[in-house]
């Protein structure tokens, strides 16, 4: 059962502990930024963990709420920093399953208006979903630009092209109750070097929810559907045998609690465990669902563990080696 193996309370794990969890667990559900990577750059360690834990047997998939670039780039991510066992049908992106959602789920009937990069327009329009495209003038204006008469959901991710005049015709096709409003993910900031963030999709979302006065249902983590996607992609998905790993508490344990997962915080990225112990410690029950089971400094610690069962494994080929050579002996 979920939680078995799990030290409530936060307590981080090593040795021993992350061997038997690894024993445990047959699923392994990774972040990406701030657990795999920072930028373009591997935490040290990472690919060799993900890629013995594929070549073991166990199933991974990666479930990232970054919208800025489709899967096949993410493809290309995974192979440029060493994760070579990784192929394209393991990666969840905000994207893809918003993609996923408009197509299989609602079955949009009209075309998308998208408050969001080129790269959420292009994961759309691969699912055979239409987008309204932007032809307006360099100096149009919500008083004399068109709007598209077909819109039926409006969906926001990243935009860094973000314009006031994004914001208002979104604002306007969200004034027909029939359309739909979607976010691809609620994060509110990114972390950049030097100490500055980068607004995230959910601040976009907040502002529209403002302009509009309805709320938007959110397709990443820390809602469900992501791991609905998976779970129709892979046959017979026990969330008894998964383990979330995710490096922000608001965001990956949420996530997790929602979807019955033990979960892990690696402290490579966002939060530390010092969050976690005041949302532990915290008279609100709801604050419990950011707490995870399990706390790592990386995703490195898994090593050993790996480390561990191939020494095992050479130990019994030479057992192996020594009892054949014994028994030709005794034939010779």
């Amino acid at each position: 059962m979920a939680g078995a193996f799990a030290f409530k309370g936060c307590q981080k794990i090593r040795g021993q502990q992350i061997r038997n969890l690894l024993e445990a667990k047959d699923f392994f559900l990774f972040d990406c930024d701030g657990v795999l990577w920072h930028g373009e750059k591997e935490i040290t360690g990472a690919a060799k963990v993900v890629n013995s834990l594929i070549r073991n047997g166990k199933n991974v998939v990666f479930v990232t709420n970054n919208c800025t670039r489709p899967r096949e780039n993410y493809m290309h991510k995974f192979t440029r920093l060493g994760f070579h066992e990784v192929m394209l049908e393991q990666i969840f992106s905000s994207s893809y399953c918003s993609a996923l959602y408009l197509r299989d789920v609602v079955k949009v009937p009209g075309q998308v208006f998208v408050m969001g990069c080129e790269a959420l327009r292009r994961e759309l329009q691969e699912a055979g979903i239409a987008c309204v495209e932007e032809t307006d003038e360099p100096d149009a204006t919500i008083y004399n630009c068109a709007l598209a008469p077909d819109v039926k959901a409006v969906l926001v991710g990243h935009d860094d092209q973000l314009t006031f005049l994004k914001l208002a015709k979104a604002s306007c096709y969200l004034k027909d109750p029939e359309c739909l409003f979607l976010a691809t993910d609620n994060d509110p900031w990114h972390p950049l070097s030097g100490g500055r963030v980068l607004p995230g999709s959910g601040a976009l979302a907040a502002a529209l929810e403002v302009a509009s006065g309805r709320k938007a249902t959110v397709i990443g983590k820390p809602s469900r559907f992501m791991f609905e996607c998976i779970s129709s992609q892979f046959s017979a998905l026990d969330p008894a045998q998964c383990l979330m790993v995710g490096d922000r508490l608001e965001v990956d344990m949420l996530f997790g609690s929602n979807c019955g997962l033990d979960t892990m915080l690696t402290l490579t990225g966002v939060s530390q465990i010092e969050e976690a112990h005041k949302y532990r410690n915290s008279d609100l029950s709801t604050n419990h669902s950011l707490v995870p089971n399990y706390v790592v400094d990386t995703i490195a610690d898994f090593l050993p563990a790996f480390e561990d069962e191939e020494e095992r494994r050479k130990r019994r080929r030479r057992r192996r080696t020594r009892r054949r050579r014994r028994t030709t002996e005794v034939l010779f």
